[in-house]
């Protein structure tokens, strides 16, 4: 079972590698060097677009938790839909954290500082490492999928505060560049073009990824629901097949 349809999905793959290449090409090669930060701020191409991704993965990973909490759309789909794309949150969070580490080192001098952005972000990739962590504590498949919709839905909470907290503190980390509270774009001509090629490749690939890990979230299920079962039938056939104790009669001499 898959979210598109086949087809969809290949087409979607080739957008996702045709736009990729396009940023590769904007982002190293066409768009200028920024006038303070030089050829590191080409990192952004990549760093902005990966912390919005983490951004969309953990928000469908929290409306999908809730749909499965509600008792009237209740249903596996949401479930697993809420697991796919927290792997993929968790994973385009780990790049946010190692582009900005690559970023911060010629601009900052340091390749990790104790900044609220930086901080807050390396919250939210544990606090969804552990919620995939939950997922793989055995239980009942309807146990475990409330218990990790709770979990998702608590560790959303700190997604608002990673990207309020330049805003909120005093960071070393810059403000916003695009959506700042005015909507007032910092950033103009290729460099904008490049930044927003990069966000639609970005959601094009998450979103052809997405497809890819339900359907296999889907096998595994199947999976493990088919070892349970052969498990199960062969306790019952062990217990069928067992042997009754021989009856010993004991009689008395005469």
């Amino acid at each position: 079972m898959t979210l598109l349809n086949p087809r969809i999905s290949r087409v979607l793959g080739v957008a996702a590698l045709v736009s990729l290449v396009a940023l590769a090409v904007f982002g190293l090669f066409i768009a200028p060097p920024d006038a303070v930060q030089s050829d590191a701020q080409r990192l952004m191409y990549l760093h902005v677009p990966s912390a919005w991704i983490a951004y969309l993965a953990y928000g469908v990973t929290a409306l999908s938790s809730a749909l499965y909490l509600w008792r009237r759309t209740r249903s596996p789909v949401w479930d697993r839909l809420a697991g796919a794309s927290a792997e993929l949150g968790v994973l385009f969070t780990a790049m946010t954290l190692v582009m900005g580490s690559l970023w911060g080192r010629p601009v900052w001098g340091v390749w990790w500082a104790w900044d609220a952005r930086l901080v807050t972000t390396a919250v939210l990739f544990f606090l969804y490492v552990g919620y995939l962590a939950l997922r793989r504590v055995p239980a009942p498949l309807e146990t475990r999928a409330k218990r990790c919709a709770i979990a998702a839905l608590v560790a959303f909470v700190d997604v608002p505060i990673v990207h309020f907290s330049v805003d909120w503190w005093q960071t070393l980390h810059q403000q916003a560049t695009v959506f700042t509270p005015s909507l007032n774009a910092h950033i103009h001509g290729v460099m904008a073009f490049t930044l927003w090629l990069g966000v639609l490749a970005f959601t094009l690939l998450y979103v052809y990824l997405l497809d890819k890990r339900y359907r296999l979230e889907t096998l595994e299920e199947d999976l493990e629901s088919k070892e349970l079962a052969k498990a199960i039938e062969e306790r019952v056939q062990g217990a069928g097949t067992t042997a009754p104790p021989e009856h010993v009669e004991v009689g008395i001499g005469r």
